[in-house]
């Protein structure tokens, strides 16, 4: 069975990690569409922010204080939303966090709770969700990253956790649909997007982290999203460069992998920029209720790849562009790339 998904102007969201970056810039987007909005979180505070802000500018919001480790705390967000509107329409696990340092420097305890956070948060939300979904229909959105496809340094455990996540994700999928449930199973991989995520990841690096560019702003990875949440998609990169990344990934494995480790170490590190908050977010939440980041890097507002999502045709170009672009930039490095691709 196809799922219908209804006009995004009728439908219930529930977003998690809604109090800021992604999650809270697709919550606004949404409402500003006519949707109503459940916004989940640990951080009572900001995401009594986001409320008040969407109140303010005429949409309908409900704000849930969850933490997604929590599978008890998680089915009684799904509660909330139906005692607030009755049931949802979409849910969108984006809750999630990093670390920075090498593998070998990042205690256990702390990869471990990431796994925690970052996958299984996104399981809970998707055993509740698709339990309601599977009588109601729907869309279930799980956001994943460019790094579900392709590892990179000094971000290990993100990468393992988001490769994790789209494993997942790819199997709830194809059970969903041998059951014929009305559920749209949809993975969105943003690139490098420009919210606190940088600011609150827990960091073990001598210096602030930051991203890898090119940055794209939050309402590139918002709006793959909320094309998700009308049109059943099986992914949707947000960002044509992450899409690029994980071509360079399939096409030249080792290449890609010297290209990186001659790169990526210094890309991701601030080196004007001391750590302040080398915690992070990680255990407790922070209270850093924003959109974008503080890192002080431009982000692009719009992604012609993402753009090109929904029509197959212009697809197939900005691809082909993309891999032009690869194979120019591959071709510079290929006399000292090693021959065992």
């Amino acid at each position: 069975m196809r799922p219908k998904l209804k006009a995004l102007g009728e439908q219930v969201l529930v977003i998690t990690g809604a109090s800021s970056g992604i999650g809270r810039t697709t919550a606004r987007l949404a409402a500003e569409r006519g949707a109503r909005v459940v916004l989940a979180a640990r951080d009572r505070r900001a995401l009594g922010d986001a409320e008040r802000e969407i109140r303010a500018a005429g949409g309908e919001a409900t704000a849930v204080r969850c933490d997604v480790t929590d599978y008890g705390a998680v089915e009684g967000l799904a509660e909330a939303a139906v005692r607030a509107y009755g049931g949802f329409d979409t849910w969108v696990n984006n809750a999630g966090t990093s670390i920075y340092g090498r593998l070998d420097d990042v205690p256990l305890a702390d990869l471990r709770r990431l796994m925690d956070v970052n996958f299984w948060g996104v399981v809970h939300g998707s055993r509740v969700a698709a339990a309601r979904l599977r009588s109601t229909g729907g869309a279930l959105i799980n956001v994943g990253s460019v790094l579900s496809d392709r590892a990179i340094p000094l971000q290990g455990m993100y990468c393992a956790t988001k490769h994790a996540v789209k494993g997942f994700t790819d199997a709830l999928r194809m059970e969903l649909e041998e059951e014929d449930a009305p559920v749209s199973v949809s993975l969105v991989k943003p690139a490098s997007i420009g919210t606190p995520f940088y600011d609150v990841a827990r960091n073990y690096l001598p210096v602030a982290p930051r991203p890898v560019p090119p940055v794209y702003a939050p309402e590139v990875a918002a709006r793959a999203i909320l094309r998700c949440a009308v049109r059943p998609t099986r992914e949707l990169y947000a960002g044509g460069a992450g899409r690029g990344l994980a071509v360079g990934g399939q096409l030249a494995p080792r290449l890609t992998d010297r290209a990186m480790e001659r790169t990526l170490f210094a890309m991701q590190q601030h080196a004007e920029r001391p750590e302040t908050a080398p915690e992070g977010n990680l255990w407790e939440a922070l209270d850093l209720a924003a959109e974008r980041g503080t890192y002080g890097t431009h982000a692009r507002e719009r992604s012609v790849y993402a753009a090109a999502g929904s029509r197959p045709g212009l697809t197939t170009l900005v691809v082909a562009g993309l891999g032009v672009g690869l194979a120019m930039l591959l071709g510079v490095g290929r006399r000292d790339a090693p021959r065992d691709d």
